[in-house]
């Protein structure tokens, strides 16, 4: 739609403002209010523009023509709804070869969803220079592009989109906090603890000091400085770490109205009986953390008489809800997984479908697809079978509770038989002897004030085991099952360790006299057995660390290449439909290849709730889709545990803590808290008034003058000098001027003589960082 106005034949009556070049929001304001159309004359003479202002202006018209907020044209004027002829557009699917996009910016006035526009491909000298085709695009690409309504009455009506240029994405835009220096010039003190000088901001967008925004780069130099693109809040508020993360990453956090409709109305669908296996009467359970809000999988077994076990792994049924082309299944595809942070979930579906119709809730009926196995008394998988099923989940216990009932003797006799299953599983996994590092796990415990009550290690129970074990068992039934029903599999893949990386790690091995012979076949038992033979802790911790290290990153893709560490030949998930497009994936072939199709009773729903067959044909590029957004949140997760880790301690500012040395580089050694495990960095700086070394293959700083070593695993005890909230970063500084360190293999030190002499003790900077005034404020 096109709310121009019409042309006046009398001069624009724009209303006067305060001297001084203005921002792009007072401008739109003004064009908004005028009684006319507005060019740069008329803005001009508003803000009272003179000379070289009036250029500076006309540059902040031309980036506002390129951000689709004016037309570009000599007058400047404002489209005011619809979509622009001139707009920036986000890329968000390709299909079938076409790029599908959004504008990038959609703020209607009525909670509709975003127009799709189809993505064509430029002709003749249009074509930009800075554009290479659109094959060359990907989703999350953005472009700034000519806009045009096709179709009409009868016809039906869509968009096209002409692209002009490739714009800078969301990944090179930059987070940070807005500070202003002596003269009132903003400066974006960045928030990613990689990023380490701050940058001038040539248009701040309505900003104030202290805040959080999002701004991307002003013009091709460094020299340009940014832009804030949003304003996101006080950084330092509860529950704003998360936040962070989300805005940094681009996660997709806002469901719009379209996909919210598609799953009320999904979530309306009558559950039938038909054509589904009634096992309301098995007193099936779930076993899950305390605090969990949707419940994906649920366990039973009993003995079959023969000292084996029959067993069930029932799945929410995510595939009859989420048909292949709904708006749901588009959104959940974007997302490609859940994102769990200490303070929220970002759900990959709308919680009426993934806290409730399809979560596997106590005592109400759910739809379910069912992984009926035999398991032998050796704990051998010796058959199995799908169907589609009507399940009531007899309860849904927490994995502390559960242990307790089994540790006390005051278990169910269905709890039981569970446990006696497993042990049977775990003697099979012991056979398999697949990769096993116990890498602790922090856990954040806020208050209902979204507040820091505590941080801990999170306990590994036996009940942890049970369902992992029965969840791998099902991971591998479904792989092989659609092997011999040959349908596309998406294969959860996890590759050896590459030669490289190998070569490192028995260089680093060397160092403690230890041996990694590379003419053998590499197993993750023989990882298992080095790490047997290492009687001392702090030792096993370090290589434990560097063996996983050594590993390769598991991924998704449709040709199976083996799940190294599991020691499994096939391998998918399967497990978790609601918080994973992967398994929703295997979930539809299994439909396929058991011939369980289920149509939508309303008919209002896609008839299929199998593969479609456009992603049966580009299932490889899908998986290459949700690998990255597992590898997306995956780091948003971890960045926002360190971001509370620092908070955490950042009243703790000048306390000495028992730290063992995780990482040695030229410029400092990196160092984590013993039972905490707040990681930081040791300055090289602070360590003595002597130059060190670095001992690259040994991993080690060694004092020139003293020969005083640094090396990976040694435990020192260590004062911190910052705790940064904001990117998550710590500072650390030696105790003293003593500098107590100890050998590895030693406790930690409590103190007392006979420790080596570090040198004179450099202070390093105590308190909050200079450029973050909000910094020490309690929490």
């Amino acid at each position: 739609m096109n709310d121009r106005k019409p042309r006046s034949k009398t001069p624009t009556r724009a209303p006067r403002h305060e001297p001084g070049l203005p921002t792009p929001q007072q401008i739109l304001d003004l064009i908004a209010n005028a009684e006319g159309e507005v060019g740069k004359r008329e803005i001009a003479k508003a803000f009272g523009l003179k000379g070289h202002e009036k250029i500076q202006l006309k540059a902040v018209l031309k980036d506002m023509a390129n951000e689709g907020l004016i037309d570009g044209k000599r007058t400047a004027y404002h489209r005011m709804g619809g979509v622009p002829k001139v707009t920036v557009l986000r890329v968000i699917e390709i299909e079938d070869g076409q790029p599908i996009a959004i504008p990038d910016k959609w703020e209607p006035d009525e909670p509709i969803a975003p127009p799709r526009l189809r993505v064509i491909e430029p002709r003749g000298p249009k074509k930009g220079p800075a554009m290479k085709g659109v094959g060359a695009l990907k989703p999350g690409d953005r472009i700034l592009a000519r806009t045009e309504e096709v179709g009409g009455e009868g016809t039906g009506k869509g968009w096209l989109a002409h692209p002009m240029k490739k714009m800078p994405n969301a990944a090179e835009q930059v987070m940070g906090i807005v500070e202003l220096d002596g003269t009132g010039k903003g400066w974006l003190a960045p928030v990613d603890k990689r990023e380490r000088h701050a940058q001038p901001i040539s248009d701040l967008g309505g900003a104030e000091e202290g805040q959080l925004v999002m701004a991307e780069p002003a013009g091709r130099s460094p020299k340009s400085g940014v832009r804030v693109t949003a304003v996101l809040g006080d950084p330092l508020a509860p529950r704003s770490f998360s936040l962070i993360a989300i805005a940094k990453h681009g996660i997709p956090h806002v469901f719009t109205g379209e996909v919210l409709d598609d799953a009320q109305d999904a979530a309306r669908e009558p559950l039938s009986h038909d054509r589904r296996e009634d096992l309301t009467h098995l007193p099936i359970v779930a076993i899950d953390p305390a605090d969990a809000r949707d419940h994906d999988d649920a366990i039973w077994a009993e003995p079959d008489g023969q000292g084996g076990w029959r067993a069930l792994v029932a799945i929410a049924d995510v595939s009859f809800y989420v048909r292949p082309g709904s708006p749901l299944d588009r959104e959940a595809r974007k997302r490609g997984n859940s994102v769990y942070f200490p303070d929220r979930v970002v759900p990959m579906l709308p919680e009426v479908l993934s806290a409730d119709v399809c979560s596997l809730k106590a005592g109400a009926p759910r739809a379910a697809i069912a992984c009926h196995m035999n398991i032998a008394a050796d704990g051998r998988i010796t058959d199995w079978r799908f169907t589609r099923a009507i399940v009531r989940i007899a309860e849904v216990i927490p994995y502390e509770e559960a242990q307790a009932r089994v540790d006390e003797e005051r278990a169910e006799p269905h709890l039981l038989h569970l446990w006696d299953a497993w042990k049977a599983l775990a003697a099979a996994r012991l056979r398999r002897d697949p990769l096993e590092l116990d890498i602790p796990e922090r856990r954040v415990m806020l208050d209902d004030k979204g507040r820091i009550a505590s941080i801990a290690m999170r306990e590994r129970l036996d009940a942890h085991r049970v369902v992992e074990d029965f969840m791998i068992a099902a991971n591998v039934a479904a792989a092989k099952a659609l092997e011999a029903k040959v349908q596309p599999v998406v294969y959860r893949i996890h590759e050896p360790p590459s030669r490289e990386k190998l070569l490192a790690l028995r260089d680093y091995l060397a160092t403690f006299e230890r041996k990694l012979a590379l003419g053998q076949v590499i197993t993750p038992g023989l990882f298992n057995r080095m790490l047997k033979d290492v009687a001392d802790e702090t030792e096993k911790a370090l290589i434990m660390e560097s063996v996983l290290r050594s590993q390769t990153q598991a991924y998704y893709g449709p040709k199976n290449a083996g799940h190294f560490g599991l020691a499994l030949g096939s391998y998918a998930h399967f497990t978790s439909p609601i918080r994973r497009y992967s398994d929703l994936l295997v979930h539809r072939a299994l439909v396929d290849g058991y011939g369980l199709e289920q149509p939508a009773p309303q008919g209002d729903m896609p008839e299929t709730s199998g593969l479609a067959p456009r992603d049966r044909a580009d299932l490889a590029r899908i998986c290459d889709a949700i690998s990255g957004t597992e590898r997306r949140a995956m780091e948003a997760e971890r960045e926002t545990i360190d971001r509370y880790v620092a908070a955490w301690l950042s009243t703790r500012v000048g306390e000495v803590f028992d730290c063992r040395i995780t990482g040695v580089q030229r410029f400092g050694l990196f160092a984590t808290i013993i039972g905490l495990g707040g990681d930081g960095l040791v300055p090289v700086s602070v360590l003595g008034d002597e130059r060190f070394f670095h001992d690259e293959k040994a991993q080690a700083l060694e004092g020139e003058r003293t020969g005083t070593r640094f090396c990976i695993g040694d435990i020192i005890r260590l004062r911190l000098a910052e705790a940064n909230a904001l990117t998550g970063a710590l500072k650390f500084e030696p105790e003293d001027s003593d500098g107590r360190i100890e050998t590895r293999g030693a406790p930690p030190p409590s103190g007392g003589p006979g420790m080596k002499r570090r040198g004179a003790h450099l202070v390093g900077k105590r308190g909050r960082p200079a450029n973050i005034r909000h910094q020490g404020r309690k929490r």
